[in-house]
């Protein structure tokens, strides 16, 4: 039977733009935190990490200013490995769940859940566990593409990562440069290393395999 840790004094970050839900994950999670960093934004999320990224859990909305769909917590998997993840998102679709889990996160909390219930989540988390909805079916296993995708993404570096998003935005590549303080080079290079690894052959085919990610959409199978 898995074990619950004591209430402890951790240090969390909250990403999410809706105040109200902000202050509903405060009450949830104030018996285990010892400081409560709030971000209505990815940008402010990710700007609070860079300057101190001792957080012992982040609870990451997947749809908020700065980033949609999987890209945000793809980033954070690749830029902070050691630092769980929840995904509290409105969106209870099995799939979506079950994607979040591939990509890394460490736990899904439902935006419909209960104060208390969301305490319970946060916990197992915190004693290194993973969570989910228990009324959740979570066995079917990823189809093949999906899993190879995965699998592909998985192997960005977190600046490609961060290339991969802004191409989605429709960025060029100076103004890429320009938003990441590097050289046209060097974003041509990431782009040039995206496509290897995501197996495609144009920045056009990157863009849309990126608009996907944002979107939380994936390639369906060709009917036979």
């Amino acid at each position: 039977m898995m074990t619950i840790a004591e209430p402890s004094a951790y240090r969390l970050l909250i990403a999410d733009d809706h105040p109200l839900f902000r202050t509903a994950l405060k009450e949830a999670v104030k018996e285990e935190a010892a400081e409560i960093v709030e971000a209505g934004s990815f940008d402010a999320a990710t700007k609070a990490l860079e300057e101190d990224s001792s957080f012992d859990l982040v609870l990451l909305d997947l749809t908020m200013p700065g980033v949609s769909g999987f890209s945000g917590l793809m980033y954070l998997r690749a830029q902070y490995p050691a630092i769980p993840v929840v995904v509290v998102s409105a969106n209870e679709d099995p799939a979506t769940i079950r994607r979040c889990m591939d990509f890394g996160a460490s736990g899904f909390i439902p935006k419909t859940l209960d104060v208390s219930q969301m305490r319970v989540a946060v916990r197992v988390v915190l004693a290194g566990d993973n969570w989910t909805p228990p009324d959740l079916d979570l066995s079917l296993a990823t189809d093949d593409q999906t899993a190879k995708l995965v699998s592909r993404l998985g192997t960005l570096t977190p600046q490609q990562v961060r290339v991969l998003m802004m191409l989605s935005q429709g960025l060029l590549n100076k103004q890429i440069a320009y938003e990441l303080s590097v050289s046209e080079a060097t974003v041509k290079a990431h782009v040039s290393a995206i496509l290897a690894k995501l197996g495609v052959e144009s920045r056009t085919q990157a863009v849309i395999a990126a608009s996907k990610i944002e979107a939380g959409q994936w390639p369906e199978r060709a009917a036979s």
